[in-house]
């Protein structure tokens, strides 16, 4: 038997219910447009990971390591699946921008959510790019214990040097 992609998972697909419920709760709307009752869990996890809008997130640790990244945001950050779930995730952002990036995750962290977030992030070879409109949420486990954060956005350009 063929071992499920590491996005299918049961426990990618536990992750993934979190990322949406959090999603809903943060901003009173739904991540992506399959997202209502009665959708297999299965479908929802592949429509996250191949939705065109980039979605991260990380765990709650002192140095959050990410726990997801959809296509979109494995091709940005140029980097496969394996080196980019596990990684700190300040790495996503060069080391100049990572004091403002830790910023915007705490006020988030304080309001349970931001909007309208504008950031330079760089990819696993180097190559910058701005982020522009994110939305950063915490996520939220069953028993109402923060488990993380989650980043989603539609809206980059490659910086050119």
């Amino acid at each position: 038997m063929a071992e499920a992609a590491p996005w299918l998972t049961q426990e990618s697909q536990g992750l993934t219910s979190i990322l949406l419920r959090s999603h809903q709760r943060a901003f009173g709307r739904a991540l992506l447009a399959c997202d209502r009752p009665g959708t297999s869990r299965r479908l929802t996890n592949q429509e996250l990971f191949s939705s065109a809008m980039a979605v991260l997130a990380h765990d709650s640790s002192n140095d959050p390591r990410l726990i997801y990244a959809n296509a979109t945001a494995l091709r940005l950050w140029q980097r496969p699946w394996p080196e980019m779930i596990g990684m700190p995730s300040r790495y996503t952002a060069e080391e100049g921008a990572r004091r403002e990036r830790a910023s915007a995750l705490q006020q988030a962290q304080r309001q349970d959510a931001i909007e309208g977030y504008r950031g330079i992030r760089v990819s696993g070879n180097g190559r910058r790019f701005m982020i522009n409109n994110a939305r950063i949420w915490t996520l939220w486990d069953e028993e109402n214990r923060s488990f993380g954060q989650a980043a989603a956005f539609s809206n980059w350009y490659w910086i050119v040097p």
